[in-house]
């Protein structure tokens, strides 16, 4: 992406009516440049989140806002009339042409939502009762895109949970090394050949394909701050086609470990088990009734699979230069890999209470 860019500019667009304020940076996320956007309007105060798309990750911008315009039209139908049904879906804002995107003249992407007030993210998870809500909204969210007609979403970005594409990736990139940062994760990148044969698990299954979030990350559904209920699922970037066992892997691999996931104290990283029970118990209670018996018996092998997924792809990313991944220090994707790692370990260790648990909750 080009740097600099001119956001009140794209604000604007948004808002034709009313005064640029200000636009400040918003939220934790990776990828995306993210402001709440200010304006005054006849003297009252508005606001709403504008994104600028990082067109480098996401190679099909047209494509995927396609695909969010889908998917938030169909939830808000089926979500009419609910208590507080404004709230539980996010709402896209057009721009002054009527297009939910507009590209500025440097060929940035940009898009802009309505902001839900009287919620907020965690970017960690602060107790079971939370991790309940999170797995529950998930589930929710997977159940009501079941009957979403055709055609077939869009591939935002292809193969994106395609674990052996991932390490076939991270295998060139350690042989060639292009940076000469092989030997600084010799441990990690040993810890990853030793555990290949996860890789084709889930896929050899056969599971049915649905329309999955794809990155189910804890700081990506909103908690009301008066009931703590899990209201709206949000970074639709990478909704697609895909497992439901990618959705639900990537909550226990960001809601059952209390530590940050680039905490360098590797001594804080666990997962526990109080708050997969939770994930287990949340997601059931919406998704049980349309998940399959083979769905339902790979939940427990999910959290380890995808949590060793993303822990190559910050080891790949680590290897090749810092190309993917946001970072703020040095050595910042090998620590996020570092963990990564360690809950996998964590994980190992806890699987056959995990598989006993599923089993006497959803078999």
């Amino acid at each position: 992406m080009t740097n600099a860019p001119d956001v009140g500019a794209a604000a604007r667009q948004f808002e034709p009516c009313g005064n640029f304020v200000a636009a400040t940076p918003y939220g934790s996320g990776h990828i995306n440049d993210t402001y709440r956007a200010f304006f005054d309007r006849d003297g009252q105060p508005t606001h709403f989140i504008l994104q600028r798309i990082n067109h480098n990750i996401f190679k099909n911008p047209v494509g995927m806002m396609q695909n969010i315009e889908r998917v938030t039209s169909h939830l808000s139908a089926k979500t009419a009339g609910q208590p507080d049904f404004h709230r539980r879906v996010i709402s896209l804002i057009s721009n002054r042409d009527g297009r939910v995107l507009h590209i500025d003249g440097d060929g940035n992407y940009w898009r802009a939502y309505h902001f839900i007030d009287g919620a907020k993210t965690y970017d960690a998870v602060e107790s079971p009762a939370q991790a309940f809500e999170a797995a529950k909204a998930f589930g929710h969210f997977q159940k009501l895109l079941v009957d979403l007609p055709e055609p077939r979403l869009n591939d935002t970005i292809p193969d994106f949970h395609h674990t052996p594409k991932r390490f076939a990736a991270l295998q060139k990139a350690i042989e060639a090394d292009i940076v000469g940062r092989a030997s600084l994760a010799k441990n990690e990148i040993d810890f990853a050949l030793a555990h290949q044969s996860l890789t084709t698990i889930l896929l050899d299954a056969k599971l049915p394909e649905r329309v999955t979030h794809n990155d189910t990350k804890f700081n990506n559904v909103m908690l009301d701050n008066a009931s703590g209920e899990g209201i709206c699922v949000i970074d639709l970037d990478t909704v697609m086609p895909g497992l439901v066992l990618y959705d639900f892997g990537d909550m226990v691999r960001t809601t059952t470990c209390p530590a940050k996931e680039d905490e360098q104290d590797l001594s804080k990283i666990k997962m526990e088990f109080s708050m997969f029970e939770a994930l287990v118990r949340g997601y059931l209670e919406t998704a049980g009734d349309f998940l399959t018996r083979e769905e339902k018996q790979f939940l427990a092998f999910s959290g380890k699979l995808i949590t060793f997924e993303i822990g190559i792809r910050f080891l790949t990313d680590f290897l090749s230069g810092d190309t993917y991944f946001k970072t703020h220090r040095e050595g910042h994707n090998l620590d996020r890999c570092r963990t990564q790692f360690k809950l996998v370990e964590s994980i190992e260790q806890q699987q056959d209470q995990m598989e006993r648990l599923v089993e006497s909750i959803a078999l």
